[in-house]
């Protein structure tokens, strides 16, 4: 069981080196972050972008610009075409985003003829630690899928599912979250929920639970579940939350982030390498340990 983040970080360091490519990579705070994965041993880089601004960036943070391949590209498109053909062709082994705009490296990314979208499902999937609950806890997709269907739930929890099981995850249970437990033909959260758990064959290959629907609280808190007397396998011990809309994702996400001073990593999962998107705000711990977990999820 991961219960830290600097678990993934020194989990990274164990494995075999990667290669990070950074699109757009003409920023302090993401060469600060790709600068310590590779002091660390975690990743090597090369860097997309403005070669000029580049160089001075890492002269300043007290590297030394020859340890990194550098590729001058001056939009932003050019910038995210070329890092993604990095990935693609094999010398790079996943992708970070830089100073530009998400829709401007995702557009190159699924771009049929030139990107690397694989044959799934992309989505979103957001580790947190959190001071009072023990163990790392993942929650999907608060970040890519605004509202998914059915079919997509099966997709992102599958997603998420690979992912832990990279980690070193064996037995998975995943949380179908939702306002209530009880299922309402009205709330397409609630029925959606409750197919999901029912379908016991498609998580068997994940060694993955399937639970729901369930409040948050009767997700994470055996507490809650015990004075409810909701007794569902893995209730109060979710590793998974799943959401029902990117917008109940991004405000769990942020509430654990600001109220509940947790510490998150998260990385794009499903194309045929993992995507880091960070943000300005996100901490230099957060940034270093999305670069580990991408690092991990590439293999």
């Amino acid at each position: 069981m991961i219960s830290h983040l600097t678990d993934l970080t020194e989990m990274a360091k164990r494995r075999e080196k990667k290669t990070i490519v950074v699109a757009a990579a003409h920023d302090k705070d993401v060469l600060r972050a790709v600068t310590d994965a590779y002091r660390q041993g975690i990743s090597d880089a090369v860097l997309v972008g403005d070669a000029g601004k580049i160089t001075k960036i890492l002269t300043q943070l007290g590297c030394d610009p020859g340890d990194y391949t550098v590729i001058h590209s001056t939009t932003d498109t050019e910038c995210a075409r070329r890092a993604v053909r990095e990935v693609r062709e094999g010398r790079a082994h996943f992708l970070m985003k830089g100073m530009l705009g998400t829709a401007d490296l995702m557009r190159e990314v699924v771009d049929r003829d030139t990107g690397i979208r694989g044959d799934g499902l992309i989505s979103h999937v957001m580790f947190f630690e959190q001071e009072n609950y023990p163990k790392l806890l993942c929650l999907t997709d608060g970040g890519m899928i605004t509202f998914p269907t059915l079919e997509q739930k099966v997709g992102i929890l599958k997603n998420a599912a690979r992912t832990m099981k990279r980690l070193g995850y064996d037995r998975i249970q995943a949380a179908c979250v939702c306002g209530a437990e009880s299922v309402n033909p009205k709330i397409t959260a609630t029925t959606d929920a409750a197919k999901l758990s029912e379908m016991k064959e498609e998580w068997e290959s994940c060694n993955m639970n399937v639970f729901g629907p369930v409040g948050l609280d009767m997700a994470i808190s055996k507490n809650s579940c015990a004075h409810k007397k909701y007794e569902a396998e893995g209730a109060g011990e979710a590793d998974i939350l799943l959401v029902p809309t990117y917008e109940v994702g991004n405000g769990i996400g942020k509430a654990m982030l600001y109220f509940g001073n947790a510490k998150n990593a998260g990385i794009i999962v499903g194309a045929k390498a993992p995507i880091i998107l960070v943000s300005r705000s996100d901490a230099a711990e957060s940034k270093l340990a999305s670069i580990a977990l991408a690092s991990i999820a590439a293999e």
